[in-house]
């Protein structure tokens, strides 16, 4: 079952660091996805999977761009990770516009 790592996200910022390392989680491979939508209109996401060994100082894994309406656009990339920690970190979001973003294992 995928984590959320961002829960309808209606404003930039980073979500809260998740340790990898953990025994339900200690799986290098990992997949992460981007889910969102508008209220009304039309309007864009931009979200960053950010990794740390410390748990403090953060770099980017990989980028996710979403282009937002009001069905559901949804976006993502697999990838290798032997980082201990991970977030997802909102960069730019349309007003009205809400963003989930999920990793997997």
């Amino acid at each position: 079952m995928a984590t959320q790592l961002l829960t309808n996200a209606t404003a930039t910022g980073a979500g809260a660091a998740i340790p990898i390392r953990s025994s339900t989680m200690a799986y290098i491979y990992k997949s992460f996805q981007a889910v969102g939508a508008m209220s009304t209109g039309s309007g864009s996401a931009t979200i960053k999977i950010e990794v740390s060994n410390d748990g403090a100082n953060f770099v980017t894994l990989g980028t996710i761009g979403l282009a937002l309406s009001t069905t559901t656009a949804t976006d993502g990339f697999a990838c290798s990770v032997t980082w201990a920690f991970v977030r997802a970190n909102v960069t730019a979001l349309t007003t009205n516009g809400t963003v989930t973003v999920y990793m997997e294992p």
